[in-house]
């Protein structure tokens, strides 16, 4: 079960991912410059940033995976009858409905055979 703490680095791992993504992005538009460069593309500088690249984004997914599947296992109120309770409480107001109607529908009746 996840706890105050542990959703306490849960939230700065996605902090975390959060700026890696950031910086994928800008290693994105860092490419984009070096494809658009006057003087041709630098092949090690290419070479760098998309290494860079990939190993960013393989980070990103396994941070995020692992998330994910916290997150998943995470109820944090698996045992609280709230769900119960609430729907019990609807049925018997359902009830108490339901009885009041009969209970005029008996006075339309009774009602009706003194009248008659």
């Amino acid at each position: 079960m996840m706890g105050p703490q542990n959703q306490s680095t849960s939230l700065q791992r996605l902090h975390h991912a959060e700026k890696r993504i950031v910086r994928v992005l800008e290693l994105a538009g860092l490419v984009m410059d070096e494809l658009a460069n006057s003087t041709g593309p630098r092949t090690e500088v290419l070479a760098g940033h998309c290494r860079e690249f990939m190993k960013s984004i393989k980070e990103i997914q396994t941070t995020l995976r692992e998330e994910i599947k916290s997150a998943c296992e995470y109820r944090p109120f698996e045992k609280c009858d709230y769900s119960a309770r609430i729907s019990n409480e609807i049925c018997c107001q359902k009830l108490e409905y339901i009885v009041e109607q009969l209970d005029g529908m008996k006075r339309t009746i009774n009602h009706c055979k003194d009248g008659t």
